[in-house]
This record gives C-alpha cells, sequence and structure tokens, in this order.
C-alpha cells in the first residue's frame, strides 16, 4: 500500500441496524494506507461494506480482500463439478457450460448461517464481487449478531454462558450433503468444530451470538430435547427483521463482511437467469469468549 496519500472517503449507514456504503475510492487502483485505515475502521463500525460501481479483475479482487488478512483457499462443493478458478475464490453461480455447473449453489435460497463455522478456524470475513445479476432475486440478508446477543432476554443470556455449540460440516448453506460426508440424523453425533455460543470479537471487544447454521447443531453437554428447545428459541431472537439488512445486487457490487458478528443468507431466484459472484475469505481465527467483557 502506498502510505503517503491522504484520500478521504464518505462512509454512508445505510439506516439498517447494520451496513454502510464507502464512497470515494476505486478498488481496482493502488489503496493509500489512511484510505485502508478508515475503511476498517468503518468495518469494525458497520459490519458489512459495500462499495458499488467497482471494475475488478481477479488479481485486484484479491489484492483488496488481502488487505485485511491472509487468504484461506475456497470451501469443499457439494458434490458439483465446478472448475478450479483459483485457490482462493469460489465461484457462485447457476451459470452452466457444456452441462456443468461452473460455480456453486446454484439457483437456491441459502439459510441463515456463518462462513465456514464448521472448523476450528473460522474466516474473520468474506468478500462477494458481482459479475452478472439476475433481474430479480438472489438478494443477500445480513443480520446483526451483536444487537442479537445486546437484546437477549435476560434468562436466555444467562442459558448460554459458558456453553459451546457443535456445528455441523456434513452440509452446506443450501442444506445439501457436501461429498465423502454421511447423512446426520443425531445432531449429537454430527461431524464439526465446537464453538462458544457467545464470540468475543478481537479488535471491538464486543460479544456477538454466535450460531453459525442450525441444521444439526447441538449445545454440548445438555440432553438433545433441551438443546433443540434452547437452540429454536435462539434462532428465533437472532433472525428477527429488526437485525437486518439486505443487499439488491447491481453489477459491480463488491460486498465485504465480518463472519465474527454477522450472520447471512440468500434468496433464491430464477433458474433461467444468470448469476455470477466471485467469493473470498480472509483466513480465520479460533471463536472465543471473554468473560471479562460482559462485567466491563
Amino acid at each position: 500500500m502506498d502510505t503517503h496519500s491522504n484520500t478521504r472517503i464518505t462512509v454512508i449507514p445505510t439506516g439498517a441496524a447494520l451496513a454502510a456504503d464507502v464512497v470515494g475510492v476505486d478498488l481496482a487502483q493502488p489503496m493509500p494506507h489512511d484510505t485502508y485505515t478508515q475503511i476498517r475502521k468503518a468495518w469494525n463500525d458497520h459490519l458489512v461494506l459495500r462499495f458499488r460501481g467497482q471494475k475488478l479483475d481477479d488479481p485486484a479482487f484479491l489484492k483488496f480482500a488481502g488487505l485485511f488478512g491472509e487468504l484461506d483457499k475456497a470451501p469443499i462443493h457439494a458434490g458439483k463439478d465446478v472448475a478450479d478458478h483459483h485457490p482462493a475464490i469460489t465461484v457462485m453461480s447457476n451459470i452452466k457450460v457444456n452441462g456443468k455447473s461452473i460455480g456453486n449453489l446454484g439457483h437456491y435460497e441459502a439459510v441463515w448461517h456463518t462462513d465456514m463455522s464448521y472448523n476450528d478456524l473460522c474466516p474473520i470475513g468474506s468478500a462477494l464481487y458481482a459479475i452478472e445479476v439476475p433481474p430479480a432475486g438472489g438478494n443477500t440478508g445480513f443480520n446483526n449478531m451483536y444487537q442479537a446477543f445486546d437484546t437477549l432476554p435476560a434468562e436466555l443470556r444467562r442459558a448460554i454462558i459458558g456453553k459451546t455449540c457443535r456445528h455441523d460440516s456434513s452440509r452446506n448453506s443450501a442444506g445439501e450433503l457436501r461429498k465423502g460426508f454421511k447423512e446426520v440424523t443425531d445432531p449429537r453425533e454430527a461431524p464439526g468444530a465446537n464453538h462458544p455460543l457467545i464470540r468475543t470479537h478481537p479488535e471491538t471487544r464486543r460479544n456477538a451470538l454466535f450460531l453459525g447454521r442450525r441444521q444439526s447443531a447441538y449445545i454440548n453437554g445438555l440432553p438433545l430435547d433441551e438443546s433443540e428447545d434452547l437452540l429454536n428459541r435462539l434462532w428465533a431472537h437472532a433472525t428477527q427483521k429488526q437485525f437486518e439488512w439486505y443487499q439488491v445486487w447491481q453489477v459491480g457490487d463488491l460486498v465485504l463482511w465480518d463472519n465474527r458478528c454477522v450472520m447471512h443468507r440468500r434468496d433464491a431466484f430464477d433458474a433461467n437467469t444468470r448469476r455470477l459472484m466471485h467469493r473470498t475469505q480472509i483466513r480465520g481465527d479460533r471463536p472465543f469468549f471473554d468473560a471479562v467483557t460482559l462485567a466491563a
């Protein structure tokens, strides 16, 4: 990064529970250090940032995302024949060439989830860049898990302090069984990582409700019926509309979100239309809960 320029950007909050537009930066150009500092602060403040009207090739896309940390390899796909576009880029698309999918997830709905929370180390953030968008549908919803935690009823907050949850790794966010995994009927037997239900952000020191995804989740140490009941109550609270903001995609949009305090989902869209997005992830850290933050 050029450390000598003095570029100012404009950050315009959406007015919803999270997200802001960043105006005045061309992500295809070298980024001054002070611009990066402003963007990093805006990311911590607003959790999701949108950059409209960008024109990025893959190297420029990866260079921008790489400012926030080392990039992760693309995750395992759910049995689709996906071209090896770049090790750090996941192609999200319903487009088929010669009958074969060029990307992941197709035209289906993706339920609320946190990216790759089924791993011990979870991506700290993700960037998604729009190359082709359908005329309708395919919108991406984000929700503020800081606010979800802050507004928990006292009894629910007490019930989850110190507890961990198993994050099932056998299925993707569209509910498809991943290649090489077996069907799971008892969540207690699901493969995946165990993480605290309350996650402390290492930079902001704020606490977020950390749920990952609902299917086959299990709260360790509880009878299955108690785990299911508590998870159902947590999910019903966390997915209230007051915590949401939806991105309606335009070509050239780049959206950067903080995977440590945000969940996201996607609307389905017409399979006869085309959607092509490139996504990359910033290599993760291990989720943790610092009890000191509750007393602060």
